[in-house]
């Protein structure tokens, strides 16, 4: 189907809630998604002068034909896209690592049960908990656990070997109570089996409360070596809580997320139970066409619980997202209590999602390379600028003069986002004289520019993606004006500075400013352009305007060429030296008549 073929389909669809898939042309599902109205959002992807980013451009460059599925609600369109997006796994969907099995914590069901680390809950019968974050992390807090409880680590079974031989050095160590000796019963190690469940779960007050009422009774049935070993106990678990050992608890209050989306994005979600931070967790994920925030914060929120039994009873999000309370509803069936999800605008729970972000922020670039995370930039400029694909060749024009005098102008280039000063150029300007007019300087500059690209000279090959003005709107018409009477199309946009000679944003010709101080990357990349040009600009101009400033008083003496001021220059290396030189001193520099004439011009006063 032609585009004006899916956009006439796309507005016969009603105004209803639904989800829509759409296929290649070889019939593959390469997005899926939801709608509360198909009619208006399907027809966004195929109208003209959209201004899609171009990852969303390029998907629908790709699309033959998509179906529909209407619904009665946006609840039943959120469950089935999340069904769908899990059935066909289209390519530019957000898609969470399916490598990457999030490990189960297994009790096994037996008399002296155990705990294991298994990727996947299987039918058998056993008690499973998670899916927890890591596997190295969720071992840890189980040895952890164990320690505290003096649970054994041995790799002995339960009845088979108590009895059988000496405890190991753990119990001699005081690690494990050595349940392998046969005065150890079943129901004490189930009873503490049953306080490493509860720990799990992140129910540490409950479980040092009900180790501390058995101090209790210990100490007042004079059991006092009892009574210290439950001491020493509930101490270990403390310090188990205080470390924040457990992650991703199942019991969690709270879950904080981040999301950082640059060269790689990534989110991160900090656990909390009862005002402690009990884990963290942080993976990258795919990018997709999605262009807000919101919705990818909503695909990623749907995939990340979809998958997890036990849910928390508050999720803090950084921004609003458009089906907030059908997910809050959906959750809340789900884990069988109410989850409440809410955006944070100030207190502790706004710190903390600061602090989530910063956690996403540093595991992105923790695993971004500087390509990676240059690529990214160009991306996200071009997604700004509405350029068909991010720009590989950038240059930039500024004019510097001294009071109408000397005045130049640079030409930098950016390949990417790294400078390219072997195409660096200089221009002086010529049809000007003692007065400036940067729009008249411009034009000059341009012109010549592209009449040396006409003329084949490579020195000026090829022509830019795109060109930055260091202006404001006038200097891009300026520039528009000149490039379009050599008939190309170039985007032009000029760099508006604050009050700090800092570019804060981009014009363009017809006037529409494009902001740029919300995107760091961007922002730091278009202020490194502006600076390397001014910079270039005002060197060569101080140049020549030290070359003019030194000519003028040598120029003046009769018989002194440009020969013979140079060698004066180079020999004295300034005029006030020269001014100061003896005759028998200049003599040694130029030949004595030129060396009289210079002697005599600075002491014809004295004379």
């Amino acid at each position: 189907m032609t585009k004006e073929e899916l956009l006439e389909k796309a507005n016969s669809l009603p105004l209803a809630p639904g989800v829509y898939l759409m296929h290649n042309k070889e019939g593959t599902v390469i997005y899926v998604g939801k709608a509360k109205k198909l009619k208006n959002r399907v027809s966004q992807y195929f109208q003209a002068g959209r201004g899609h980013d171009w990852k969303t451009h390029t998907m629908v460059g790709q699309v033959h034909h998509f179906d529909t599925i209407i619904v009665g609600s946006e609840f039943e369109a959120l469950v089935l896209e999340n069904a769908l997006i899990k059935q066909y796994m289209p390519h530019y969907n957000i898609l969470l690592k399916d490598d990457k099995a999030y490990p189960f914590v297994r009790l096994s069901r037996e008399a002296y049960p155990k705990f294991s680390i298994v990727s996947r809950p299987a039918s058998d019968g056993a008690k499973y908990y998670g899916p927890y974050g890591g596997r190295m992390e969720t071992r840890s807090a189980l040895d952890a656990i164990r320690r505290a409880l003096h649970l054994p680590t041995c790799s002995k079974t339960f009845p088979r070997d108590i009895g059988k031989e000496r405890p190991c050095l753990n119990h001699h160590m005081g690690r494990c109570d050595g349940f392998c000796r046969a005065e150890m019963t079943a129901e004490e190690y189930n009873r503490r089996m049953d306080l490493a469940v509860q720990l799990l779960e992140g129910r540490v007050r409950l479980v040092t409360g009900q180790l501390e009422e058995e101090m209790q009774r210990a100490a007042e049935d004079l059991r006092f070596e009892e009574a210290a070993a439950l001491r020493d106990r509930i101490e270990a678990i403390k310090i188990l809580g205080k470390r924040q050992k457990v992650i991703a608890a199942v019991c969690a209050d709270t879950d904080i997320w981040g999301l950082y989306l640059e060269a790689k994005c990534c989110f991160a979600v900090l656990h909390y139970e009862e005002g402690q931070l009990t884990g963290r967790e942080a993976e990258l994920f795919a990018a997709s066409v999605l262009e807000d925030e919101g919705e990818i914060l909503s695909a990623l929120l749907l995939q990340y619980y979809g998958e997890r039994r036990v849910l928390p009873r508050e999720i803090c999000i950084p921004t609003a997202i458009e089906d907030q309370e059908v997910l809050g509803q959906l959750l809340t069936e789900k884990a069988g209590h109410k989850v409440v999800i809410r955006v944070p605008q100030r207190g502790e729970r706004a710190q903390v999602l600061q602090m989530a972000a910063d956690n996403a922020r540093e595991e992105a670039e923790r695993q971004t390379t500087s390509q990676e995370r240059s690529d990214r930039t160009l991306e996200l400029l071009a997604k700004l600028t509405g350029l068909p694909a991010p720009p590989e060749r950038m240059e930039s024009y500024d004019i510097s003069n001294t009071g109408g005098e000397d005045i130049v102008a640079s030409m930098v280039v950016f390949h990417g986002s790294r400078p390219a000063k072997d195409c660096y150029r200089r221009f002086r300007i010529k049809e000007l004289e003692g007065h400036p007019d940067d729009y008249r300087s411009m034009e000059e500059v341009l012109t010549r520019r592209m009449t040396r690209y006409m003329e084949q000279d490579k020195k000026f090959m090829p022509l830019p993606d795109v060109m930055l003005i260091d202006g404001g709107e006038q200097h891009a018409k300026v520039a528009q004006r000149v490039v379009s009477r050599f008939g190309a199309a170039i985007p032009i946009f000029g760099m508006v500075k604050d009050d700090r000679h800092r570019t804060r944003a981009l014009v363009t010709p017809e006037g529409r400013e494009i902001g740029i101080q919300n995107y760091q990357s961007v922002f730091a990349l278009i202020g490194r352009i502006q600076e390397e040009t001014h910079r270039f600009a005002i060197t060569f101009n101080r140049q020549s305007h030290g070359k003019s400033v030194r000519g003028s008083t040598l120029d003046a003496i009769p018989g002194v060429g440009e020969a013979r001021r140079t060698a004066l220059l180079k020999h004295f290396r300034s005029v006030k030296a020269i001014k100061e030189a003896s005759l028998q001193e200049l003599e040694q520099a130029v030949p004595k008549s030129t060396a009289k004439a210079v002697f005599e011009w600075f002491h014809q006063e004295e004379t």
